[in-house]
């Protein structure tokens, strides 16, 4: 059986001007079998040889095959990057000529064009494959970590109540509590964790208790510094994008966003449309 979305084994059982027609094995129906265009044919490929190719469904909505490698198949989970906002949802390119789809009702918050996020790829029920941003249900429980552990883990959804959940190694469903979390996180942000409780349904509980007493500060007393040699201002703030972000601070958005919120938290800075501010130099000149 032929896996739309996936690499399959695949019969070259005749040539076309087209190129060559492939099948699981020979003497099916000629409607089923799926076209590998001329220009993906090597010269040597012979009528009976086996390949390995993606099926898929090309810009006219045929099923086609490719002998290129997607950043992922169907059931897979990975970052791809958000290439287009159209009427329907969300183009995302995951390294075909034709990009996947990721529906509105799939997306989770505010997706910006050239940013990478977590998802994973489906076939929906009009045969499209599909990429979704709501991967819960296709993480397991803990079977790997106990607690005190430090993983790596991506932020797939924040709940304004609970906190962060967290995918663990793309695999394990975790949360970070409201109540440890410090600073200002977005969906999409990848970082270390501590295991502080593994709970009864195998579930993971994180903790950044130690990465806010090694990490953060340094952070913190960066933007501190900078700010005090720049007459106690920096045109930052959480709309800034990267790139400034990086001319001024060497550090990525994320990192920013997190730090200042320390910053904020323990009241040392203002933050307003213009930038941020020492709080003890509310006259600093902007420029």
């Amino acid at each position: 059986m032929i896996e739309l979305g996936k690499i399959n084994k695949l019969k070259v059982l005749r040539f076309k001007n087209i190129g060559a027609y492939l099948n699981v094995e020979e003497g099916g129906d000629p409607d089923d079998d799926i076209l590998l265009p001329k220009k993906e044919i090597a010269s040597s490929v012979q009528v009976g040889d086996e390949l390995e190719a993606l099926v898929y469904r090309d810009s006219k909505d045929r099923i086609i095959a490719t002998l290129r490698r997607p950043l992922l198949q169907v059931g897979e989970m990975g970052f791809l990057t958000m290439v287009q906002k159209t009427k329907i949802g969300y183009f995302m390119d995951w390294g075909l000529e034709k990009d996947v789809l990721l529906p509105f009702s799939e997306s989770i918050g505010h997706l910006e064009t050239g940013r990478k996020y977590l998802v994973r790829l489906y076939v929906d029920k009009s045969d499209r494959i599909c990429a979704t941003m709501k991967i819960k249900e296709s993480l397991q429980a803990n079977d790997s970590y106990k607690e005190d552990d430090i993983v790596e883990g991506v932020i797939y959804l924040i709940h304004r109540e609970l906190g962060a959940f967290v995918a663990v190694d793309m695999k394990y469903d975790a949360l970070l509590p409201n109540d440890e979390m410090f600073g200002v996180f977005e969906i999409g942000d990848k970082m270390s964790f501590r295991v502080s409780r593994i709970r009864e349904d195998g579930k993971l509980t994180l903790s950044l208790r130690d990465r806010s007493h090694i990490e953060m500060p340094k952070d913190q007393e960066k933007i501190m510094e900078k700010l005090k040699k720049n007459k106690g201002f920096l045109p930052l703030n959480d709309n800034s994008p990267p790139e400034l972000i990086r001319e001024y601070l060497n550090m990525s958005k994320a990192g920013f966003k997190r730090a200042i919120g320390g910053l904020y938290k323990q009241r040392l800075i203002i933050i307003d449309d213009l930038g941020i501010e020492l709080r003890e130099d509310k006259n600093a000149k902007k420029h």
